[in-house]
C-alpha cells in the first residue's frame, strides 16, 4: 500500500476585508512529521510561512500537495 501525505483542516474563517484563514494538520509522509499550519487567502491566493518555498518546514513533495490541496478546497468554496 503506498503511502501519502495527509492534510485535514481543523478551522476557517472569513474576514469582512475579503480575507480567509485556515488552519490545518497533516503528515509530511517524505520527512516522518506530522505538522500544522496556517494559511491566508488573499485575492484567491494562499499565504504563509508553512507553504513558502523557502521558510516552509515541510519537503517539496507535501508543501506542493497543501497547496493544491487548499486551493482546490478554496476554489470549490469549501471555506465560505
Amino acid at each position: 500500500m503506498k503511502q501519502k501525505h495527509q492534510l485535514q483542516v481543523i478551522d476557517f474563517s472569513q474576514t469582512e476585508h475579503q480575507t480567509c484563514f485556515v488552519k490545518f494538520t497533516g503528515y509530511d509522509y517524505v520527512l516522518g512529521n506530522s505538522f500544522e499550519g496556517e494559511v491566508k487567502f488573499v485575492g484567491g491566493r494562499p499565504y504563509g510561512d508553512i507553504i513558502h518555498a523557502e521558510r516552509s518546514s515541510l519537503s517539496p513533495e507535501c508543501l506542493q500537495f497543501v497547496r493544491e490541496v487548499l486551493l482546490e478546497k478554496y476554489n470549490a468554496g469549501e471555506f465560505i
